[in-house]
């Protein structure tokens, strides 16, 4: 869980001003450190207003003593407000992510480890990246010089829970632009209250009086001796409860890909569908250039989402300007475009960016019930002008073929104007369909390359992971391939082979390699503990070998403690007992040594 922790001495408090401290347990923190609890959610909650001799401005941060270097307070400010191309009038919402400046701040953040071990991939902490979410609201004002109220309140966390601070910024936002400051200092109390999120587990979240019930699913774990066990993509449950109240319909929602993203941003898009899967499934450079902040972000987002459960590797902007300060680094022309998906709204990033191979322009948003007018696929050749009409700007040719049957569906479904939520559950077992398709022999092939159990045995060191071999890999699809689950055909080893360039199949492979490898060193301490005989072994062992013996039982030790190995309880106990027994047949001095009082 992420913890705050100050650079210095901290005084307890218990106003927004307050400040936070130090403590080694987690419920020692809840119960005397202000903003303990809230930290395990936000980072902090800003508030941007335009000024007219500064422009954007940060007006507000809370907790007041929060850390935020120059440029990311100047960051903050340009990704809270749509820039001027979108002319975006009333309330509109929208999220961006940013670098954090000096990388990932260990100071200030307690071991995300009992988090990120059992959450699933696409629901873990950022290590190195701030999520906003962003509330911003434009109106007429004729108090104020410039004639416009124009205001952003902004949640910063690296929680990816983008459906529920969308929908608590629904229900704090219009109350804070109405009562400023007392209405923000009672909300940031109440989440202050809140239960630390832990996976698998239903919790209830008072604000403002109705309770945001949600639910995040346990990691199911891949690794295992005899076979792999595929994970499914993680849904969460969120209902409005009035207080007291009895228990309504419960509204299913995904934190990251919901449906209102999907209604907005695929429709369309629907024809290109596959392209966009297979593009994102490589790491593809990508600009998406949409007419407003909150498309731009809604279609990142979905897009970047629609792996699951594969985990994206890449980089993502779901809003970008041109006052970021990785401008210059993301939009250079003297190297090869990064893997990044960027999401924009300025038309002059077209200009900026013709040397990317790939843009997905798209045009205003028609009205609910319209048939979508689809986007055509474009050669990049014709992105030169401003004014560029909307369409997939690409010369990548789809390894698979389209599927027909789908796309029918959907647009008929559009015509007869069917419930986005059948819509948007079309959508989403296609691609989880797909992605399990082309991930599941991969993953058969990398549980072939783990040792047998039998060959583990007490006193030698664990066998290594064979190799992974590409085309050992492309041989064995002639019979166990994505061909057995899925109905497109197409050039499979083609993108097979393209994959295995990209920075998903890195993060896929070190990831399972990771799993792989911490199973081997669990069932090699179990081997250990299971020994009946381990008097015997050290009787013709030096000292030497036998104090080697101790100190490596007591890292696999402390390596299970730390949730890093994935051991039973009753395998520590018999560990710690080993440990115990070898040190006792040691001399003294030895001992003395080993165990200093």
């Amino acid at each position: 869980m992420e913890v705050p922790l100050g650079t210095g001495p901290r005084q307890a408090g218990g106003g927004l001003g307050a400040t936070r401290s130090t403590s080694s347990g987690r419920a020692e923190r809840a119960s005397a450190i202000p903003w303990a609890r809230f930290s395990a959610w936000l980072e902090c909650v800003c508030v941007v207003t335009f000024d007219l001799e500064l422009g954007q401005a940060l007006e507000l941060v809370y907790p007041s003593d929060f850390r935020l270097t120059d440029k990311e307070k100047s960051s903050i400010c340009y990704l809270s407000f749509p820039d001027s191309h979108s002319g975006c009038l009333g309330d509109t919402q929208f999220s961006f992510r940013m670098r954090q400046c000096g990388g990932q701040r260990s100071l200030w953040h307690g071991d995300d480890r009992p988090y990120n071990n059992n959450a699933p991939l696409a629901l873990q902490r950022e290590p190195a990246h701030y999520l906003g979410y962003v509330y911003f609201r434009q109106v007429k004002d004729s108090s104020v010089k410039r004639g416009y109220f124009q205001k952003s309140l902004v949640l910063v966390s690296r929680l990816p829970f983008v459906r529920l601070f969308q929908s608590l910024l629904s229900l704090i936002a219009p109350e804070y632009f109405e009562k400023l400051a007392p209405c923000l200092e009672a909300v940031c109390n109440e989440i202050d209250q809140w239960p630390d999120p832990v996976p698998g587990q239903t919790l209830n979240l008072p604000v403002m009086g109705v309770v945001i019930q949600v639910r995040a699913s346990w990691r199911v774990s891949n690794a295992g001796v005899g076979g792999w066990r595929y994970s499914i993509p993680v849904l969460a449950t969120a209902s409005f409860l009035p207080r007291c109240a009895s228990h309504p319909g419960w509204t299913s929602w995904n934190p990251i890909l919901q449906s209102s993203v999907t209604k907005r941003c695929f429709r369309p898009v629907l024809t290109h569908v596959q392209t966009l899967w297979e593009l994102m499934l490589l790491g593809e450079p990508l600009v998406v250039l949409a007419p407003s902040p909150d498309v731009s972000s809604e279609l990142v987002l979905a897009l970047t989402s629609c792996l699951q459960p594969l985990k994206f590797c890449c980089d993502f902007r779901p809003y970008f300007t041109i006052h970021d300060s990785e401008f210059k680094e993301l939009t250079t022309r003297t190297q090869a475009p990064p893997n990044v998906v960027l999401g924009v709204t300025n038309p002059f990033f077209i200009k900026t960016l013709q040397h990317w191979p790939h843009v997905l322009r798209i045009g205003e948003p028609k009205m609910s019930g319209d048939l979508p007018k689809q986007v055509k696929l474009k050669k990049p050749s014709r992105l030169k002008t401003l004014d560029t009409k909307p369409g997939l700007y690409t010369s990548y040719t789809a390894h698979l073929h389209r599927d027909k049957a789908l796309l029918k569906r959907l647009l008929k479904g559009v015509q007869k104007k069917r419930p986005w939520d059948a819509q948007s559950a079309l959508l989403r077992r296609h691609f989880l369909e797909l992605t399990q398709s082309f991930i599941i022999p991969l993953e058969h092939y990398m549980a072939s390359l783990m040792p047998l159990q039998k060959s583990i045995t007490p006193w030698k060191s664990p066998p290594q992971i064979c190799p992974f071999r590409q085309d050992d890999f492309l041989r064995s699809l002639e019979h166990a391939g994505p061909q057995l689950t899925c109905i497109l055909k197409g050039d499979w080893l083609g993108l097979y082979r393209r994959f295995f360039k990209s920075p998903h199949f890195d993060g896929w492979y070190r990831q399972r390699h990771k799993e792989m490898a911490q199973k081997l060193e669990a069932l090699h301490l179990e081997a250990i503990c299971e020994a009946q005989n381990i008097e015997a072994w050290m009787k013709d062992k030096s000292e030497v070998e036998v104090v080697d013996l101790v100190l490596k039982l007591r890292e696999k030790l402390v390596r299970a403690q730390g949730h890093q190995l994935p051991v039973k309880e009753v395998t520590l106990q018999r560990a710690q007992l080993y440990i115990d027994t070898v040190i006792g047949s040691l001399p003294k001095d030895l001992q003395a040594v080993l165990c200093p009082p």
